[in-house]
């Protein structure tokens, strides 16, 4: 039988990992990052999740990616390029080391506030939370674990998500006016 995929009520000991994930990378690349940003479910109190903690490793510009690549590798992370995402550095975790999605990208640039705009308006927003988890736990029940899954689970919330990024926008824009 395959093994589906698992979305978790919120952990109180989410931030936690996520802490002790940015101590681990801040050494490395304090004088190169403007900040390491808690992204993703796992930032947003009360969100079901994968119990997975994501990271953005935020920098000034395209100028010092390619410092920070060569900073990451040497701490055994695998580059995997843009994974379809323009502006953004995917990298695979090393081994021995908690699991978790590390990216970077560039202050300002579509991908870095496509995150941090999606997890501030979830934080706003309990209802859109729940609406969410909801929809996540539902499709987690339906797809493996596998990479096949794992792509259409991401696919299959991908509209509500666009949705809520959108309104994340619109949110940022209105409290700028």
């Amino acid at each position: 039988m395959n093994r589906m995929i698992v979305v978790s009520d919120y952990d109180p000991r989410w931030p936690e990992r996520f802490e002790d994930l940015r101590q681990r990378l801040a050494p490395h690349v304090a004088d190169l990052a403007v900040s390491i940003e808690h992204v993703g479910s796992t930032a947003v109190p009360g969100c079901a999740a994968k119990s997975i903690i994501d990271l953005d490793i935020v920098v000034s510009g395209e100028a010092v990616m390619p410092a920070l690549i060569a900073r990451l590798t040497v701490q055994g992370y695998r580059p995997e390029g843009d994974l379809g995402i323009p502006g953004r550095e995917a990298f695979q975790a090393p081994p021995g080391v908690p699991e978790h999605h590390l990216y970077g990208v560039i202050a300002g640039s579509k991908p870095h506030l496509d995150h941090v705009l999606l997890r501030d308006y979830l934080r706003q927003w309990p209802d859109e939370v729940r609406r969410y988890s909801a929809l996540k736990v539902a499709l987690a029940q339906q797809f493996p674990v596998d990479s096949e899954g794992r792509a259409a689970y991401s696919a299959a919330k991908s509209a509500l998500v666009e949705e809520l990024i959108a309104k994340g926008y619109a949110a940022r824009t209105a409290s700028e006016s």
